[in-house]
């Protein structure tokens, strides 16, 4: 499963109003966005329709990245019925993710 790439903030909007989001900002150039880009893809796999998960580039919408304070990356953002609820920014352990999407899902 590969996750959604998000270009504009309608987009984002749409996709995370529902249920609970995942928002990967990174860059094609940075080796940790590397490395979780798949962990990410195995926790989509995982949850399937229950979370949507998405990507977006830094560099081709850095518009998007500013207005969720985005400064370092790999940065994910978690999303509850449209609202930012967490960020984890760096690469972290898969469980991390898991257990932020759990928290939210139970929520």
């Amino acid at each position: 499963m590969s996750l959604t790439v998000l270009n504009k903030m309608e987009d984002l909007n749409g996709l995370t109003k529902a249920k609970v989001a995942v928002v990967e900002f990174g860059a094609v150039w940075c080796p940790p966005c590397r490395v979780l880009l798949p962990l990410l893809d195995e926790l989509a796999a995982e949850y399937g329709e229950a979370v949507n998960f998405s990507k977006v580039d830094a560099d081709e919408s850095p518009e998007l990245a500013s207005a969720f304070g985005v400064m370092s990356m790999p940065t994910v953002v978690f999303f509850k019925d449209g609202e930012p609820t967490d960020k984890l920014v760096g690469l972290r352990p898969k469980q991390a993710y898991r257990e932020v999407i759990d928290r939210l899902a139970r929520a």
